[in-house]
């Protein structure tokens, strides 16, 4: 079964850091660009970061110099390294394996990450 599931979030206070994995099962998570989204009450689906298989990565200008993007191939894991955390940063955050063809185009379940002020 080809999935991807989302673990980490959880309740943080502002200024904190938080963790989020993506672990992949029945695909590679190192063989194509992979993405972090999130997606806050009442609002659309915005990308925050992605890592390329080459890896490069890119981020979005709301959280350049706070969160990371970075992938361990051995674990089949993407991760986001969110540092710094402000209220404005609690959404559900989703992963994705962008794929060539829409089929073949993978989402994750989403964690939930909530920021306290």
């Amino acid at each position: 079964q080809v999935q991807l599931v989302e673990s980490g979030g959880g309740l943080v206070q502002a200024g904190g850091s938080l963790r989020l994995s993506c672990a992949g099962s029945g695909l590679t998570v190192s063989t194509r660009t992979m993405g972090w989204y999130r997606q806050a009450p009442g609002k659309q689906r915005e990308l925050v970061a992605t890592i390329t298989s080459g890896g490069s990565t890119n981020y979005a200008d709301f959280v350049k110099g706070r969160f990371t993007i970075s992938r361990e191939s051995d674990q089949n894991t993407v991760y986001l390294q969110m540092n710094s955390v402000k209220p404005e940063d609690t959404a559900v955050y989703y992963c994705r394996r962008f794929g060539s063809v829409p089929e073949y185009d993978y989402w994750g379940q989403g964690t939930q990450v909530t920021v306290s002020s």
